[in-house]
């Protein structure tokens, strides 16, 4: 056991101490920084500058009513109205005077147009707004001429009442299913991304040291068996530290930002979500690295060179993305019974079935079988992997098949 805890201890300090560690985390603490701060950084990198559009009003009373428009909802468009020749507010706008220029006229229905003249058309929130607030007063010239009284057209343009009652007492509430969406959703990115980089991390591990002959050391002093299992909880250490940083600054970032931090919580269910769904979660989510952290290791040992372990662990790669596609689909229908087979399956269990308790009321039977059938499946893996693993490491030589199982096996037997 002693030897377990060293070959964990060494492949934690070594993962955290590696530049590709640090990098990765200061990128992405970085990144998450950004995003935390985005509108404040825009900010700093814009010029301040408010965007003066010229306005030439042919029709001579649309330029009042649009430019109070403007005013009311964008601060950072002002509406000037340009005196000179159509020619001359072209020519201003050639020589950035202005960011754009808005010609108004009135059609053969008396109705607001416009022509837009700009540089370039790559700003399309300006565009979007003019032609909205645009939009709003053809609205109005039209209901004037079709002598409609606005409090008549305000209640026809009102929202219908439609109120949902949940017959069901154990079924959740809308809001209810839109906070267990957030939860869902953090979940399968969480699970995909850590399956993905640390899954690949072991077999990519293993893979190195067999081709720097550093295996035949260690299988002489430590079993095989021993050194997988070890592997795979010292990475699981290693993405636990890195998840738990990211989470970290991205609480201490949010937080900063006092009044909406709340919001942004409980739009996502956290802290308003119910305690045995956090629960359920980490009991997933434990599961189902062990499930493809071994199928990794098992994989990384077939092979001598890392090309070759990118390559065999592509199928185990595919699984996990099946699954988070099915889960992305399951998000509107989790009540289909495609998703509910597909909860069932040990290899998509660990998001399909998590989506499935967060988002439903589900029997307490069919959580049970889902979670028997994934640890037994977690189980074989660790067996087979044990000798398949017991095996392959004594393989060298190009590798790239899955037919080297029957190999590693054959090995295997024969080193006991």
């Amino acid at each position: 056991m002693n030897k377990f805890w060293i070959i964990l201890g060494h492949t934690y300090m070594t993962r955290i101490k590696s530049k590709s560690f640090i990098i990765t985390t200061l990128i992405t603490l970085a990144f998450i920084f950004a995003l935390t701060n985005i509108k404040t950084i825009i900010d700093v990198f814009s010029d301040g500058e408010v965007d003066q559009v010229a306005v030439i009003d042919q029709s001579n009373e649309l330029y009042t009513p649009l430019s109070k428009n403007a005013e009311q909802t964008s601060d950072d468009t002002k509406l000037i109205r340009f005196d000179g020749t159509e020619e001359e507010a072209k020519q201003a706008v050639e020589e950035e005077e202005y960011k754009a220029l808005i010609v108004l006229s009135m059609n053969e229905k008396q109705l607001p147009e416009a022509t837009y003249y700009a540089n370039s058309i790559t700003q399309s929130e300006l565009q979007t707004t003019l032609k909205q607030q645009l939009q709003q007063l053809k609205v109005v010239y039209a209901t004037k001429q079709a002598n409609i009284d606005a409090g008549v057209l305000a209640e026809i343009n009102a929202p219908v009442a439609f109120d949902t009652i949940v017959l069901d007492k154990s079924a959740k509430t809308e809001e209810e299913l839109n906070q267990a969406r957030g939860i869902v959703n953090i979940m399968m990115i969480l699970l995909y991304m850590t399956v993905l980089i640390y899954g690949n991390m072991i077999a990519t591990d293993v893979a190195t040291e067999k081709s720097s002959r550093v295996m035949e050391i260690l299988i002489s002093s430590v079993s095989p068996v021993t050194h997988m299992f070890a592997k795979i909880t010292g990475v699981a250490l290693v993405g636990i530290t890195q998840i738990a940083l990211f989470l970290g600054g991205g609480y201490a970032l949010i937080s900063a930002k006092d009044d909406k931090t709340k919001e942004l919580f409980a739009e996502f269910g956290i802290g308003t979500t119910s305690v045995s769904v956090y629960i359920y979660a980490i009991v997933f989510f434990i599961l189902g690295y062990l499930l493809y952290a071994t199928l990794a290791a098992m994989l990384g040992s077939l092979v001598s060179r890392i090309e070759d372990a990118q390559q065999l662990i592509m199928p185990m790669t595919f699984l996990l993305m099946i699954a988070f596609f099915i889960a992305i689909f399951g998000l509107s229908t989790p009540e289909a019974d495609f998703i509910k087979i597909t909860s069932f399956i040990p290899f998509f269990a660990p998001i399909i079935m998590f989506l499935r308790v967060g988002m439903l009321d589900i029997p307490m039977w069919e959580i049970a079988l889902s979670l028997g059938l994934l640890i037994g499946t977690i189980v074989i893996l660790a067996i087979l992997g044990s000798k398949v693993y017991r095996g392959g490491v004594l393989m060298y030589g190009r590798s790239s098949s899955l037919k080297d199982f029957k190999k590693a096996l054959t090995l295997s037997k024969k080193e006991k």
